[in-house]
Protein backbone atom coordinates (compact mmCIF):
# COMPACT_ATOMS: atom_id res chain seq x y z
CA UNK A 1 0.00 0.00 0.00
CA UNK A 2 2.87 2.15 1.08
CA UNK A 3 4.47 2.24 -2.08
CA UNK A 4 1.67 2.19 -4.50
CA UNK A 5 1.02 6.36 -2.90
CA UNK A 6 4.71 6.88 -3.07
CA UNK A 7 4.39 5.84 -6.92
CA UNK A 8 1.34 8.13 -7.15
CA UNK A 9 3.11 10.41 -5.44
CA UNK A 10 6.16 10.20 -7.86
CA UNK A 11 4.05 10.68 -10.54
CA UNK A 12 1.98 13.23 -9.99
CA UNK A 13 5.31 14.86 -8.84
CA UNK A 14 6.80 13.98 -12.55
CA UNK A 15 3.65 15.44 -14.19
CA UNK A 16 4.06 18.81 -11.90
CA UNK A 17 8.02 19.34 -13.12
CA UNK A 18 7.17 18.25 -16.79
CA UNK A 19 3.98 21.00 -16.43
CA UNK A 20 6.25 23.63 -14.63
CA UNK A 21 9.18 22.99 -17.28
CA UNK A 22 6.65 23.54 -19.72
CA UNK A 23 5.64 26.72 -18.87
CA UNK A 24 8.71 27.98 -18.24
CA UNK A 25 9.97 27.30 -21.64
CA UNK A 26 6.75 28.78 -23.63
CA UNK A 27 7.05 31.58 -20.97
CA UNK A 28 10.59 32.06 -21.89
CA UNK A 29 9.80 31.88 -25.95
CA UNK A 30 7.17 34.61 -25.62
CA UNK A 31 8.95 37.31 -23.37
CA UNK A 32 11.89 36.57 -26.29
CA UNK A 33 9.79 36.70 -29.33
CA UNK A 34 7.42 39.41 -28.12
CA UNK A 35 6.59 42.79 -30.33
CA UNK A 36 8.85 41.52 -32.95
CA UNK A 37 8.30 37.81 -34.42
CA UNK A 38 4.62 37.90 -35.39
CA UNK A 39 4.74 41.57 -36.65
CA UNK A 40 8.02 40.73 -38.74
CA UNK A 41 6.58 37.53 -39.75
CA UNK A 42 3.07 39.17 -40.95
CA UNK A 43 5.36 41.69 -43.03
CA UNK A 44 7.39 38.83 -44.53
CA UNK A 45 4.37 36.69 -45.45
CA UNK A 46 2.90 40.06 -47.00
CA UNK A 47 6.46 40.65 -49.29
CA UNK A 48 6.77 36.85 -49.74
CA UNK A 49 3.49 36.20 -51.36
CA UNK A 50 1.45 39.64 -52.24
CA UNK A 51 4.02 42.40 -52.88
CA UNK A 52 5.49 41.09 -56.16
CA UNK A 53 1.81 40.29 -57.07
CA UNK A 54 0.85 44.20 -56.36
CA UNK A 55 3.75 45.16 -57.69
CA UNK A 56 3.57 43.84 -61.22
CA UNK A 57 -0.31 44.31 -61.54
CA UNK A 58 0.23 48.53 -60.87
CA UNK A 59 2.98 48.08 -63.04
CA UNK A 60 0.26 46.70 -65.55
CA UNK A 61 -1.84 49.65 -65.40
CA UNK A 62 1.00 52.38 -65.98
CA UNK A 63 1.49 54.14 -69.09
CA UNK A 64 3.79 55.37 -71.11
CA UNK A 65 6.48 57.92 -70.21
CA UNK A 66 8.11 58.86 -67.02
CA UNK A 67 4.82 60.08 -65.55
CA UNK A 68 2.68 57.20 -66.62
CA UNK A 69 1.35 56.69 -63.48
CA UNK A 70 -0.86 59.90 -64.04
CA UNK A 71 -1.43 58.56 -67.18
CA UNK A 72 -3.24 54.72 -67.05
CA UNK A 73 -3.34 52.02 -69.61
CA UNK A 74 -6.84 50.89 -71.40
CA UNK A 75 -5.89 47.63 -69.37
CA UNK A 76 -5.65 50.07 -66.05
CA UNK A 77 -9.68 50.49 -66.99
CA UNK A 78 -10.30 46.92 -67.85
CA UNK A 79 -9.11 45.50 -64.52
CA UNK A 80 -10.38 48.09 -62.05
CA UNK A 81 -13.63 49.73 -63.68
CA UNK A 82 -14.36 47.26 -66.88
CA UNK A 83 -17.84 48.79 -67.63
CA UNK A 84 -16.58 52.18 -67.86
CA UNK A 85 -13.52 50.40 -70.40
CA UNK A 86 -16.12 48.97 -72.42
CA UNK A 87 -18.66 51.60 -72.97
CA UNK A 88 -15.71 53.99 -74.04
CA UNK A 89 -14.28 50.86 -76.16
CA UNK A 90 -10.93 51.16 -74.58
CA UNK A 91 -10.36 54.69 -75.35
CA UNK A 92 -8.52 56.26 -72.55
CA UNK A 93 -8.53 59.96 -74.10
CA UNK A 94 -12.66 59.69 -73.94
CA UNK A 95 -12.71 58.16 -70.46
CA UNK A 96 -13.80 61.79 -68.49
CA UNK A 97 -11.45 62.45 -65.65
CA UNK A 98 -13.65 62.94 -63.32
CA UNK A 99 -13.92 60.53 -61.61
CA UNK A 100 -12.69 57.88 -63.65
CA UNK A 101 -9.41 58.41 -64.22
CA UNK A 102 -8.75 60.06 -60.72
CA UNK A 103 -9.69 55.91 -59.35
CA UNK A 104 -7.52 54.42 -61.13
CA UNK A 105 -4.29 56.82 -60.98
CA UNK A 106 -5.50 56.78 -56.67
CA UNK A 107 -5.47 52.65 -57.13
CA UNK A 108 -2.44 52.03 -59.12
CA UNK A 109 -0.84 54.43 -56.21
CA UNK A 110 -2.14 52.64 -53.44
CA UNK A 111 -1.78 49.01 -55.03
CA UNK A 112 2.32 50.67 -55.69
CA UNK A 113 2.69 52.64 -52.27
CA UNK A 114 0.54 50.23 -49.80
CA UNK A 115 2.74 47.15 -50.20
CA UNK A 116 6.21 48.95 -49.93
CA UNK A 117 5.25 50.71 -46.34
CA UNK A 118 3.81 47.31 -45.13
CA UNK A 119 7.01 45.71 -45.79
CA UNK A 120 9.48 48.28 -44.63
CA UNK A 121 7.42 49.02 -41.71
CA UNK A 122 6.34 52.39 -42.50
CA UNK A 123 3.02 53.49 -41.27
CA UNK A 124 2.41 49.73 -40.94
CA UNK A 125 -1.11 50.16 -39.23
CA UNK A 126 -2.67 52.25 -41.79
CA UNK A 127 -1.21 50.81 -44.76
CA UNK A 128 -2.28 47.46 -43.71
CA UNK A 129 -6.06 48.75 -43.17
CA UNK A 130 -5.75 50.61 -46.54
CA UNK A 131 -4.31 47.55 -48.09
CA UNK A 132 -7.57 45.27 -46.45
CA UNK A 133 -9.66 47.99 -48.36
CA UNK A 134 -7.93 47.08 -51.44
CA UNK A 135 -8.34 43.39 -51.28
CA UNK A 136 -11.89 43.80 -50.31
CA UNK A 137 -12.57 46.40 -53.84
CA UNK A 138 -10.24 44.19 -55.66
CA UNK A 139 -12.91 41.21 -54.66
CA UNK A 140 -15.62 42.83 -55.59
CA UNK A 141 -14.44 43.96 -58.89
CA UNK A 142 -13.43 40.64 -59.63
CA UNK A 143 -16.99 39.35 -58.80
CA UNK A 144 -18.76 41.64 -60.37
CA UNK A 145 -16.78 42.65 -63.61
CA UNK A 146 -14.63 39.32 -64.14
CA UNK A 147 -16.72 36.59 -63.91
CA UNK A 148 -15.18 34.72 -60.29
CA UNK A 149 -17.32 33.35 -57.83
CA UNK A 150 -16.72 34.19 -54.21
CA UNK A 151 -17.16 30.37 -52.62
CA UNK A 152 -18.01 29.63 -48.87
CA UNK A 153 -16.31 28.45 -46.05
CA UNK A 154 -16.25 25.32 -44.72
CA UNK A 155 -17.32 23.78 -47.45
CA UNK A 156 -13.83 21.67 -48.15
CA UNK A 157 -13.08 23.44 -51.10
CA UNK A 158 -9.57 25.15 -50.02
CA UNK A 159 -8.74 27.11 -53.57
CA UNK A 160 -11.88 29.30 -53.34
CA UNK A 161 -11.48 33.50 -53.96
CA UNK A 162 -13.34 33.85 -50.00
CA UNK A 163 -10.51 31.51 -48.89
CA UNK A 164 -8.17 32.75 -50.71
CA UNK A 165 -8.77 36.58 -49.87
CA UNK A 166 -9.27 35.27 -46.14
CA UNK A 167 -5.75 34.44 -46.00
CA UNK A 168 -4.55 37.74 -47.44
CA UNK A 169 -6.12 39.70 -45.28
CA UNK A 170 -5.18 37.98 -42.21
CA UNK A 171 -1.81 39.10 -41.71
CA UNK A 172 -2.68 42.43 -42.66
CA UNK A 173 -5.51 42.43 -39.52
CA UNK A 174 -2.72 41.44 -37.87
CA UNK A 175 -0.66 44.34 -38.50
CA UNK A 176 -3.93 46.70 -37.99
CA UNK A 177 -3.47 45.33 -34.50
CA UNK A 178 -0.25 44.83 -33.47
CA UNK A 179 1.63 47.65 -35.30
CA UNK A 180 4.78 46.83 -37.66
CA UNK A 181 6.69 45.75 -34.47
CA UNK A 182 10.12 46.64 -32.75
CA UNK A 183 12.18 46.02 -36.25
CA UNK A 184 10.66 48.41 -38.33
CA UNK A 185 10.97 52.17 -39.72
CA UNK A 186 7.52 52.92 -37.21
CA UNK A 187 9.55 52.20 -33.97
CA UNK A 188 12.27 53.85 -35.44
CA UNK A 189 10.61 57.26 -35.91
CA UNK A 190 8.98 56.74 -32.09
CA UNK A 191 12.17 56.48 -30.25
CA UNK A 192 13.94 59.13 -32.44
CA UNK A 193 10.43 61.23 -31.30
CA UNK A 194 11.11 60.23 -27.78
CA UNK A 195 14.85 61.40 -27.46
Amino acid sequence: MISAEFSNEQERSLIVKTRNSYDRLVAAMQRGLDGWFIELGARLLFAATLMVYYLNSAMTKVGDGLFGIFAPSAGAFAQIAPPVAEHYFYDTTAIPFFPWHLIVIAGTIAEIVLPILIVIGLFTRLAALGMIGFVVVQTIVDIAFHGSTLGSWFNNQAGELVDQRLLWIFPLLLLVVKGAGSISIDTLLQRLRKS
